[in-house]
């Protein structure tokens, strides 16, 4: 089934066909039909984080979950404009430039430069633009004299706040009324013309970072930020809104309330919040059934309070963390849950994750030594591989094959799945299927028997190869070839030693010297190395 929209921008009447993706909306609780503001384009917003620590692991949840998102959308063909906002001012920030003795400038720099950094080993590289607050003062400032101009706005001795009374739908995200509003305390409380009015732009205090504005030197308050930077670069009303189930209240409903009463029109057409992050409490499948979406602010609120993962839970060491399991492994890992579910987080499921995306890689070994070729991508310039980039490329002509008919209905499966809220759980499981599938054809057809197999079944299964490229590229794993070895270790070097073990194992074989063969075989299984017997040859690999 699909959706044809025509494109107001085009100077043709042509049109473009997408599928139909249902979104899960936590603004009216059920999944709409995704039908974007304009024709063929989307705008999307994730909030980002407050550079004021090393990003620790929950930072990377919601980063990883809508690259995927926007590599799905772009792939049915829409063209994708994905906003990340960087918090640069913040009392945090401003606590820990006075701890280090530095400016707050150059600690949300280098922070930032880790965030970033560690979001590309986690393969997250569809990001837009990555606007940050301080850049954007003007716009901000602009925001809140509209807002006041509006009426919906006062200020106060050098303050700014929202006057929530004025807006009649406030608490429609969350279902809270203004009273569970959490105000500010100090001395704000005392100019706020209700306990649950929040603020739009705060006073310096002495020795502050400060900018100019109307109402005297201070600094824009945390949900304001949002609401001008998106509206800057993405349109008072937009597509796709995201961010953690924690920030629904109360940033998100915050920046309804000061978006739509300042444009009289709704912010975002779909708001989508993923589950979060919370340590592992024992054993558990990967990828099983866990919470799904807070239907009130009772629910938000149980699934966020003393579960969420937060540097103050002592979450952290995430480069050391990335280091030891690798980017990949943990953005696998993070999509075999559904977005909307809470993630348990701990050494097992990442094992467990370990071990599932090790029969992938084996698989690639295989692949190379079939057809005589990497699996992954090749550099720049090479162009006998190209992977699918629009839904439409990768569709399968199977003739009278049975196994590529198989191949088309995984592929089918797999869309299925992220058509109904981008469901990369399901998705992954029409992968190990895919991968199920490889292997049984090519154990049954021989294709490492060279004298054996026809260029028929080995050109159906590169075209199956190419799907499973296809689908996994959707997910961003599998873009390039994983890390082997760390620590400044040529892998020649590793390879080589290795097969002077290999070679001694199997002489010792050929001895019938069977209890050194074994003692080689478990001291390397000890060392987390796996050897692979095979027609003719012993291949290894690090489990």
């Amino acid at each position: 089934m699909t959706t044809t929209l025509t494109d107001p921008q085009s100077m043709t009447d042509t049109t473009k066909e997408f599928p139909t993706i249902r979104v899960f909306n936590t603004l009216t609780r059920v999944k709409e039909e995704f039908v974007p503001v304009e024709a063929g384009k989307v705008g999307m917003y994730l909030c980002g984080p407050t550079v004021y620590k090393e990003a620790h692991i929950g930072h990377m949840v919601g980063p990883v979950i809508f690259d995927t998102v926007k590599r799905y959308l772009s792939y049915c063909g829409y063209d994708v404009n994905w906003v990340v906002n960087i918090t640069d001012v913040d009392d945090k920030l401003i606590a820990e430039s006075n701890r280090r003795g530095i400016s707050m400038s150059q600690v949300a720099t280098e922070m930032t430069a880790d965030y970033s950094a560690n979001l590309l080993e986690l393969g997250v590289n569809q990001i837009s633009s990555m606007p940050k607050a301080t850049e954007n003062m003007d716009e901000i400032i602009e925001f809140i004299e509209e807002l006041i101009e509006k009426d919906f706005a006062y200020a106060a001795d050098g303050d700014v706040f929202f006057d929530v009374l004025k807006d009649s739908e406030y608490g429609k995200l969350t279902n809270r009324s203004p009273e569970d509003q959490q105000g500010e305390g100090g001395n704000a409380a005392g100019k706020k013309r209700s306990a649950a009015d929040f603020a739009l732009w705060k006073s310096a205090k002495p020795n502050e970072p400060a900018w100019e504005s109307p109402w005297g030197k201070g600094r824009p308050g945390w949900h304001i930020e949002c609401s001008a930077m998106s509206r800057r670069i993405l349109g008072k009303t937009f597509d796709i809104h995201g961010g953690g189930l924690d920030l629904t209240f109360p940033h998100h409903e915050n920046e309804i309330a000061q978006s739509e009463c300042c444009h009289d029109a709704p912010m975002a057409k779909y708001w989508m919040h993923n589950g979060l992050m919370k340590a592992s409490k024992g054993a558990g499948k990967l990828g099983g059934k866990a919470d799904r979406e807070a239907s009130s602010a009772a629910e938000i609120e149980e699934a966020t309070v003393d579960t969420k993962i937060s540097r103050s839970k002592g979450a952290g060491g995430l480069r050391d963390l990335i280091a030891k399991q690798t980017g990949e492994r943990i953005r696998f890992f993070l999509l075999r849950t559904h977005y909307r579910s809470t993630i348990e987080f701990g050494d097992e499921g990442l094992e467990e994750a370990g071990v599932a995306i090790g029969k992938f890689y084996t698989f690639f070994d295989r692949y190379e030594r079939i057809v005589g070729q990497s699996f992954y991508p090749l550099k720049d310039g090479d162009e006998h591989r190209t992977f699918c980039t629009k839904i439409s490329d990768g569709k399968i002509e199977a003739g009278n094959s049975d196994f590529l008919k198989s191949v088309a209905e995984v592929r089918n499966n797999f869309i299925a799945a992220m058509n109904n809220d981008f469901d990369t759980n399901g998705g992954m499981s029409e992968l190990f299927g895919l991968l199920s599938a490889l292997n049984k054809f090519a154990d049954s057809q021989k294709l490492e028997e060279k004298e054996k197999r026809t260029d028929e079944d080995v050109a159906a299964f590169c075209r199956a190869t190419e799907t499973l490229r296809e689908l996994s590229s959707i997910l961003g794993i599998f873009q390039k070839p994983v890390r082997q070895s760390d620590g400044g270790i040529d892998e020649q070097v590793i390879d080589s030693v290795m097969q002077l073990v290999i070679q001694l194992r199997n002489d010792a074989r050929a001895n019938k010297n069977w209890d050194v063969a074994d003692k080689i075989r478990d001291g390397l299984n000890s060392a987390g190395v796996e050897l692979e017997d095979r027609k003719g040859e012993t291949g290894w690999k690090i489990s």
